[in-house]
């Protein structure tokens, strides 16, 4: 746990308690804050009791004197409009705020030279995350991993000069950390997600690009235009700024791949530094960008002479691009973690023929029409959840489907 001190004595309203709320209010506790906990449902207010933490229900307090709202990541700060309890905050002049941003406080008030490096970017980000984690303990570094990816980062060990904090930054947690300053800032990408949250493509840009803008160092992804223009603000505004493609774009400094080869960029030169061919848990295009970000998250780490080793010590993540098991000549993979279009291109761009793909779920903005050019690579299409109607339209007279109203394990 990180104890959060910073807070220590004044009066905190948190509002959330799932697994990082609870962790949260567990370490402004810990840190002397005087918190206030509070979630619509009952059993989660019930964990909180159970942890002897203070459950007030905010909607009926007193509001004068609170110093801060921390809100979860799942209510919305702006849109479609704010959370009830931002009203509350905001007519009393509180600051609201999130976890990462108290992490980011924590960390300046005690270690403030700590290494820690945030990942955001639309695809991509989890698998970025564990495989610097992966590099960094390879390389004998003591890791915290979390954030997004899984621990709640308040549930990690405290910032220390010997520790390095690898952590995953969605947009509604990077939402609710104004003054986030990682050692080392990601965004990989970027692609219509989460604009019901964000209200526009522009508002969802904006957010990512907080993360690298007040990062000492920036590593961006130069496989897509509106990355490009953040890469190219920050340069022009005298930032440390690295580049990553596997698209072949033109970058002066960073790490691009070239097939399954990745080169050290500088100056317009390049040295190869390492291979990801034959890494199963490195498949596709996608997977080449994601271990250039982690490359060129290293920096000097990067010219060890293990660096292949460890990168094909990479165990992968569950549910993308997961290796799961063969049945004869069949491969069963799954990237049930897919959940847009732009990130099921990478699986499909991955394979060029015989995939038997399971797709459904909810619908996101574009359905899979964007997916049209990869359409003759797909065999058949199994349709599940609620988007099966929607896809099936999309998708009839170019690919075979079968719909399913239910799916279970065996």
């Amino acid at each position: 746990m990180t104890p959060v001190a910073t807070y220590a004595g004044r009066r905190v309203a948190l509002f959330g308690l799932g697994g990082s709320g609870l962790a949260t209010a567990e370490a402004l506790a810990a840190g002397g804050a005087l918190v206030e906990c509070w979630d619509d449902a009952d059993a989660q207010r019930e964990r909180a009791r159970a942890k002897g933490l203070p459950v007030v229900d905010l909607a009926e307090a007193d509001w004068r004197g609170v110093e801060a709202l921390v809100l979860t990541p799942g209510a919305p700060l702006t849109h479609p409009e704010p959370h009830w309890t931002v009203a509350r905050a905001n007519a009393v002049g509180a600051p609201v705020i999130g976890d990462i941003e108290l992490f980011c406080r924590e960390r300046r008030a005690r270690a403030p030279g700590a290494p820690f490096i945030a990942i955001t970017g639309t695809n991509g980000k989890s698998t970025t995350t564990a495989l610097i984690a992966h590099l960094l303990r390879s390389f004998g570094r003591e890791v915290a991993l979390g954030g997004n990816i899984g621990v709640p980062i308040l549930a990690l060990p405290p910032p220390a000069a010997t520790r390095v904090h690898v952590i995953e930054c969605s947009s509604f947690q990077i939402d609710l950390a104004p003054s986030i300053d990682a050692s080392v800032g990601l965004l990989l990408n970027l692609a219509p997600d989460h604009i019901d949250r964000h209200g526009s493509m522009q508002g969802y840009a904006a957010v990512k690009e907080r993360l690298v803008a007040q990062a000492r160092r920036a590593v961006l992804g130069a496989d897509d235009e509106m990355t490009r223009e953040i890469a190219s603000r920050l340069r022009a505004a005298g930032r440390d700024v690295a580049e990553i493609t596997a698209s072949g774009a033109s970058i002066e400094t960073g790490v691009a791949a070239e097939g399954s080869d990745l080169y050290r960029v500088a100056a317009g030169q390049r040295v190869k530094i390492a291979s990801i061919d034959g890494i199963s848990s490195l498949r596709g295009r996608h997977n080449a960008q994601n271990a250039c970000a982690a490359v060129a998250a290293l920096g000097a780490l990067a010219e060890r002479d293990d660096l292949q080793a460890a990168l094909g010590s990479f165990p992968g993540l569950p549910h993308r691009m997961e290796d799961v098991g063969r049945l004869g000549r069949v491969l069963f993979i799954n990237d049930s973690k897919a959940t847009n279009a732009d990130a099921a291109e990478k699986a499909l761009a991955a394979f060029p023929s015989d995939i038997y793909w399971i797709l459904g779920g909810k619908p996101k903005e574009g359905g899979v029409a964007p997916l049209a050019p990869y359409f003759s690579r797909v065999a058949r299409a199994y349709l599940i959840g609620a988007a099966s109607e929607d896809f099936a339209a999309t998708l009839d007279g170019k690919v075979a489907t079968n719909a399913a109203e239910r799916w279970r394990r065996p």
